[in-house]
């Protein structure tokens, strides 16, 4: 962890993301997550929101992934961490296609979200165009960002480590 520490402070910046596969699978994630926060750093969590958060620091800027159908996934989804999320917490939801699209928005009226978190709609690359997913939002006047996987565009989609 000493390592880990010393690696982050050479890059001057205030703000830490843990993500990477699944950061809660961990054990070792819980001590650096403290340690971080003790240093002054902002943290944030990205998890795929298959495992609970409820031993995560409350400063903790968490972004829980809640899997969409097209995935595959969606029975993984641990539905119980939305009610451990603060407003400076985020719910991503990730989408394939138009199906995706309606049953993340029925979702959401269904749990009455946004109450606890900020929402992000991401489509996924090169599968869904950003045009349309922005124009279903604006139809429905959705409360979400819209938002994209940024390395990908200014890089390439097999691009990694940036």
């Amino acid at each position: 962890m000493e390592e880990i520490l010393k690696k982050v402070e050479t890059f001057k910046v205030p703000l830490v993301e843990i993500t990477g596969g699944e950061p809660l699978m961990q054990e070792d994630v819980y001590p650096l997550m403290n340690s971080l926060l003790e240093k002054g750093y902002q943290v944030m969590l990205e998890t795929g929101g298959s495992l609970s958060i409820d031993r995560v620091p409350e400063k903790i800027i968490k972004i829980l992934d809640i899997k969409c159908p097209g995935s595959g996934e969606e029975l993984k989804n641990h539905l119980e961490n939305l009610k451990l999320l603060s407003p400076h917490d985020e719910i991503k939801f990730v989408l394939l296609d138009r199906s995706d699209y309606e049953w993340s928005r029925d979702l959401m009226q269904k749990l009455k979200l946004p109450s606890s978190a900020q929402i992000l709609f991401s489509p996924v690359y090169d599968k869904l165009k950003l045009k349309d997913l922005s124009k279903w939002i604006l139809e429905d006047q959705l409360p979400v960002r819209l938002q994209t996987q940024l390395h990908k565009v200014i890089w390439s989609k097999n691009t990694i480590g940036v």
